[in-house]
């Protein structure tokens, strides 16, 4: 059975909003504040989708080390757009909304803990014994399931800050319209092999976890996919194939 690996699509949770009505007297610093992290968000995202998509690439004859090496990559690369988003969300200053500051607060601190979260699996990952190819698929196994709890976390976090009249002032920036949103990653997931002998006796990783969506807010999209207003975001799921 075939299930999402390494999709981590919380981060273009930013990219695709549902219009919600808008409203009130605070409209226009709540377009200003959304300009400023849509803007600083725009290449963390693009980051984020091209780590996602590779996670979702099955390499024939990729040896488990090169394999191990180029999820540690994509696992640095999803650490580092976390911090980000936490950076732009931070730096942006508290929205004009009821309780701004709590949802800013809490948005930052999720998604930092999020990229540490990531920082860890990474070490994890790098410190799996790739000649062993059973232990190895079943670390890997181990790791599917920790980067699906970051991956929803991630969602979560950006979901506090993509609701109501805060999500619709969003959705009206260029780096957060839902035309922006992240790439499907279709296919075989690379991420959780099941060595296979070659005929030449090599164990090379067959894959198996499949057409995991990235991400994109209302847009319906296989990771996590966020719509605005309270609607429930599909989180990417990390879990390795099982056969």
């Amino acid at each position: 059975m075939k299930k999402r690996l390494l999709t981590v699509p919380a981060m273009g949770a930013l990219l695709a909003f549902g219009a919600v009505a808008c409203g009130g007297d605070n409209t226009e610093q709540l377009s200003s504040w959304a300009k400023r992290v849509c803007e600083a968000a725009q290449a963390p995202i693009t980051q984020s989708q091209a780590a996602l998509a590779d996670t979702g690439k099955v390499q024939q004859g990729e040896s488990p080390a090169d394999l191990q090496k180029r999820l540690s990559t994509d696992l640095g690369a999803l650490a580092k757009t976390n911090q980000q988003l936490a950076d732009a969300i931070d730096k942006a200053g508290a929205p004009k909304v009821d309780s701004g500051d709590q949802v800013q607060q809490g948005a930052v601190g999720e998604l930092k803990q999020a990229a540490q979260g990531y920082l860890d699996v990474q070490k994890k990952l790098n410190a799996l014994p790739n000649g062993d190819q059973a232990r190895f698929a079943d670390g890997l196994r181990s790791v599917g399931d920790q980067v699906q709890r970051l991956a929803q976390q991630s969602t979560e976090a950006l979901n506090k800050i993509q609701s109501g009249d805060l999500g619709t002032a969003m959705a009206k920036q260029p780096g957060c319209k839902a035309g922006a949103a992240a790439p499907a990653a279709t296919g075989t997931s690379a991420a959780t092999p099941a060595p296979a002998e070659t005929a030449g006796g090599s164990a090379s990783p067959s894959a198996a976890a499949p057409g995991s969506s990235a991400p994109a807010p209302a847009a319906s999209s296989g990771a996590p996919s966020a719509k605005s207003s309270g609607s429930r975001s599909a989180s990417p799921s990390a879990s390795p194939s099982k056969s």
